[in-house]
């Protein structure tokens, strides 16, 4: 098998002519695809329906190319749509699929891909040790579709998860009543999850009180998004895997803050891309995608200097966080079609996050 990614524009978030005009040339087999990551231009909040629009979009797009129900797609293909192009981010989405051409076999392993889904969550499980467990085992399966043995050659999890609207959790026994709130719990449970299937924290640790509150508990690979669109957890593994082909690997590093670009210079380096202070056209042209979590630190500085994301009452902090850190990295790549996912909730350090970097190598 090989690993395909392909980083397709979206106008709006129902653009789905890039993905259609790929399958027409032969770029893509509908068939052959695992996963689809997009940035939407909503909010990224509770009340962000630009993913579900998107998803909607998707799903009606690939059930016309494959000849299915928009239900059997989404059963099939892992749809993670993630809200807020803040700042000069690139509304996109990234494809992920697998071809059985392997093409002449290069040395070294290769970009493996797995997807796994959870059951349906309830209200009263979102947000805790359920979805914890849920989610290592569905990681656990997505790592074993994928062929990855090793829990060191995994490099990034993406996860979609649930959120609680104020009609879910009405006469529920729920993590929180704040709806916002519970984007963080979801996404804190998640992360967990792909911790605790990793082995980066033991699953006597992943209880119900630790979550959003334990922060020396992460995930180095966790990347989890809450929306509105969905129930259950759907998740896409990365990572590298003998009996893979092709020349796209992967790779990561956890941002220390929103600034640190040399944790994403050190990803690059490791992937035989070279560069100094801007990637050129050429080095440019050797990425397939980059990947990566932004959270606005709970403490009021950053490196020791002040900053307002947590005052603004205009404008949600993981928005600013978001802005930061896809200005911060796409000064690197010179690129603007950045995967950038707010809200790190157990997913690296405080004010920090995991980032990936997808190249041909």
């Amino acid at each position: 098998m090989r690993a395909i990614v392909e980083r397709l524009p979206m106008r709006d978030p129902a653009d789905m002519s890039a993905l259609k005009a790929a399958f027409v040339d032969g770029r893509l087999n509908p068939t052959k695809i695992v996963a689809i990551l997009g940035k939407t231009e909503g909010n990224g909040c509770v009340n962000d329906f630009t993913r579900g629009y998107a998803t909607l979009a998707m799903k009606l797009a690939l059930a016309e190319a494959m000849d299915m129900t928009p239900a059997e797609v989404g059963a099939r293909i892992a749809l993670v749509m993630s809200g807020g192009t803040e700042g000069g981010l690139s509304p996109h989405i990234i494809v992920f699929a697998v071809a059985e051409d392997a093409g002449p076999k290069l040395s070294g392993k290769r970009l493996a891909i797995g997807a796994g889904f959870t059951r349906d969550f309830s209200a009263t499980e979102i947000g805790r040790s359920a979805q914890i467990r849920e989610t290592a085992a569905a990681v656990r399966a997505a790592m074993t579709q994928a062929g990855i043995a090793d829990p060191k050659d995994v490099h990034y999890v993406q996860v979609k998860c649930p959120l609680l609207t104020a009609e879910r959790a009405e006469g529920q026994d729920v993590v929180c009543v704040d709806t916002y709130e519970s984007m963080g719990f979801s996404r804190g449970a998640s992360a967990l999850g792909v911790a605790v299937a990793l082995g980066e924290i033991d699953v006597s640790q992943a209880t119900d009180s630790v979550v959003c509150a334990d922060w020396s508990l992460h995930s180095g690979v966790a990347s989890t998004s809450a929306g509105i669109e969905v129930m259950r957890n759907e998740i896409m593994v990365l990572g590298n895997a003998e009996g893979w082909g092709g020349d796209l690997a992967i790779t990561h590093r956890v941002m220390k803050d929103g600034i640190d670009s040399l944790a994403l210079w050190a990803a690059l380096e490791e992937l035989g891309v070279q560069g100094h202070g801007q990637l050129d056209d050429i080095a440019r042209g050797r990425i397939a995608a980059v990947l990566a979590k932004a959270e606005p630190p709970h403490g009021s500085t950053i490196r020791g200097a002040r900053h307002i994301m947590r005052d603004d009452s205009d404008i949600n902090a993981t928005r600013h966080a978001r802005a930061l850190v896809g200005g911060v990295l796409a000064g690197v790549v010179g690129d603007t079609r950045l995967f950038v996912s707010g809200g790190a909730e157990h997913q690296g350090p405080d004010g920090g996050g995991p980032i990936a970097v997808i190249a041909r190598v």
